[in-house]
């Protein structure tokens, strides 16, 4: 990412993404929102219908912090990354309407989107890597029910380049897209033998 955009650009682009996923949870049934980072989330801009419950900020690392957060958590827990911006208010519904312990929604790179545990205290997270695997295998290890959510709106993490196509194809009218529209950034079609969109600025 950082061919096309500075340091700067890169974390306002984080936060927007943020703003994004806090729109589609406000909108969601999810009852209350929290926020847990290990760096900062600069100013929340978006305009919700929920409020956020609480921000908390754990230097920790991810897997200990998340650990922390759902270890005394009776009441079932979706986690999700913030750098899913297009997942939408329905893909949240039908993730946690799952009857099943664990369910997976994993990223196209096979990492964990999202994450619904509907006994959080029985289980521990384990991102980085191939993350969906090991989470299923966990709940296979635990002797909890457990299945993967299909939905492509939470699948598509933004990481690289690349992933800024499926943004700005499907994230119209979002605080993400509006922000790359913003500074310059759009997709460029080439149209040879085979017609392939770019991502330029």
């Amino acid at each position: 990412m950082s061919r096309l955009l500075t340091r700067i650009e890169r974390e306002e682009l984080a936060l927007r993404m943020l703003n994004d996923v806090l729109v589609a949870l406000s909108r969601s049934a999810v009852d209350e929102v929290e926020i847990l980072t290990t760096g900062s989330t600069g100013e929340l801009m978006a305009e919700l219908e929920k409020t956020v419950t609480e921000v908390r900020s754990d230097s920790r690392g991810l897997n200990a912090a998340l650990n922390a957060a759902i270890a005394q958590q009776e009441q079932p827990v979706l986690i999700l990354m913030a750098d899913i911006p297009l997942v939408t208010p329905e893909s949240i519904n039908k993730m946690i309407e799952r009857t099943e312990d664990v369910v997976v929604a994993p990223g196209r790179k096979g990492g964990t989107n999202a994450l619904f545990l509907r006994r959080p205290f029985l289980f521990s997270v384990s991102y980085y890597g191939i993350s969906c695997i090991e989470h299923l295998n966990r709940a296979r290890r635990s002797n909890l029910t457990y299945a993967i959510h299909d939905s492509f709106f939470m699948s598509v993490d933004i990481d690289e380049v690349e992933d800024l196509t499926e943004l700005l194809i499907h994230g119209l009218g979002s605080y993400s897209a509006l922000y790359l529209d913003e500074i310059g950034v759009h997709l460029h079609v080439n149209k040879g033998s085979e017609v392939h969109a770019e991502v330029v600025r």
